[in-house]
């Protein structure tokens, strides 16, 4: 009795120690909640005009805009800030979803779809097919304006359009989603050269190649879409397809599309219903009689200082894990190969900001698009990516975030390492991090832990 006793005892620590599949003895040692953020401050050395832009920026980009500044007629979220909160003003999705309280927001007559939850990622919805079979990739608003009351003066009970049928979607497993990416740290990401990026994606070739991993700058060459980047050639690497080639790009499209705000970059409605326009010109453009320039500057102008002058967030000294260990895991990291795409560091070039010129980037990212295979394909094309393409997700700020993976589906850091990992089908070829993260199964637990000390220290 007392053999067999000992044999269940041996069986359940191997179990629990990661032998059997798909188990690990190694933990997500989860956000680091009690930290300070490390993130949210101006970068340092801005001017005195400079850090005025930042604080204005701030402001905007923290406001909750109603009707009559022109949410909508279909809309997202009714704030910057309410998506990129954790865990500061500027970051990722926070812990309570505000899209919940907004639908409903004064009087209006929302349903909350099924995948917005509470407790869950803020997230867009896009559809990878129209009705007719044909492509269609674009973001699907969530809500309308209907029914809601602001005030006497901005009073859309006549609105008459609904919500799409985003349940039926989900039914015909025709829709993806997407989070928030944010936004620390973007002014030096936005001041790395071509040229460095391509020299990186360059390096180490012969290595990358025997782990199969390919990688290509996402390079928007004319193709007659619109607000594209179509023209000039250069490296775009904003969003999570690396969509949009400059911060002022990122926030009018944004501005626009997730909120329904009009402006000088996007200045046509998304929906022109006539009985749900409160503010039918373009809603937010520059104040030529402005008192000063920062007053002046539009919405976007200002949105993109702030993120310009956003400084990266600061890695944890303290833990998780001891020095040693986050130390051993930096290493493991590099060795294992995740250090092929996920590049440590860039420098900036030459900026007429000089507090962006010649800085580390330690973002941990190569700004390029890799293929990801059938697991992570969301089918979406955008510019010249394709439906299994996305950008090398910067690690930088790590620590601190909540939801994992271009869709939000994890919270768990070990999941979204394991799902990397994916084979090819008749349709799209393997993951170009297959062998990465075999090598990563392949680790001692004791590694293991240690690798993910050290990116939930980044």
């Amino acid at each position: 009795m007392r053999t067999r006793i000992g044999l269940i005892v041996a069986v359940a620590v191997l179990l629990t120690a990661g032998s059997a599949p798909g188990q690990f003895g190694a933990k997500d040692p989860g956000p680091r909640w009690n930290d300070e953020p490390g993130a949210g401050d101006p970068i340092p050395g801005l001017t005195k005009t400079q850090q005025l832009l930042f604080e204005a920026g701030k402001i905007e980009f923290t406001e909750e805009d109603g009707i009559a500044e022109g949410l909508g007629p279909r809309f997202n979220l009714d704030s910057c800030a309410g998506c990129h909160l954790q865990p500061v003003v500027g970051g990722s999705s926070p812990k309570v979803n505000p899209q919940v309280k907004v639908a409903k927001a004064f009087g209006a007559v929302n349903h909350v779809p099924s995948f917005i939850k509470a407790d869950g990622p803020v997230r867009e919805a896009r559809f990878r097919y129209k009705p007719d079979g044909s492509r269609d990739g674009g973001v699907h608003a969530l809500f309308v304006i209907s029914g809601r009351v602001d005030s006497p003066e901005s009073d859309a009970s006549g609105c008459p359009i609904k919500q799409e049928d985003f349940e039926a979607e989900v039914a015909r497993n025709n829709i993806v989603f997407r989070i928030p990416t944010p936004t620390f740290g973007l002014g030096l990401v936005e001041q790395i050269p071509d040229s460095a990026i391509n020299a990186n994606a360059r390096a180490e070739s012969a290595v990358k190649t025997n782990f199969g991993i390919g990688g290509r700058a996402h390079r928007l060459l004319p193709t007659g879409n619109a607000n594209r980047n179509g023209n000039d050639g250069t490296i775009a690497r904003f969003g999570w397809k690396a969509q949009n080639k400059s911060l002022l790009l990122f926030s009018g499209e944004a501005y626009n599309v997730e909120m329904g705000i009009t402006n000088e970059l996007f200045q046509s409605e998304r929906d022109e219903t006539p009985a749900c326009q409160f503010a039918p010109t373009p809603n937010n453009v520059t104040d030529t009689d402005a008192k000063t320039v920062v007053d002046g500057l539009s919405g976007i102008e200002k949105f993109a200082a702030f993120m310009r002058f956003l400084a990266p967030p600061t890695p944890s000294t303290t833990g998780p894990g001891t020095l040693a260990s986050r130390q051993h895991g930096k290493g493991l990291f590099v060795s294992t190969g995740c250090a092929l795409c996920h590049t440590p560091s860039f420098t900036t070039g030459d900026s007429s900001v000089t507090a962006l010129s010649g800085q580390d980037v330690n973002l941990y990212s190569d700004i390029l698009l890799h293929h990801m295979g059938p697991g992570l394909a969301d089918d979406i094309l955008q510019g010249a990516a394709d439906g299994d393409e996305f950008r090398t997700a910067p690690l930088w700020g790590l620590g601190q975030r909540i939801f994992f993976l271009h869709d939000g589906r994890t919270r768990d850091l070990v999941q979204a390492i394991l799902a990397h990992q994916s084979a090819g089908n008749a349709r799209l070829q393997s993951s170009e991090a297959n062998r990465v993260i075999d090598r990563f199964r392949n680790l001692g637990e004791g590694q293991k832990q240690d690798l993910l000390n050290f990116l939930r220290s980044l």
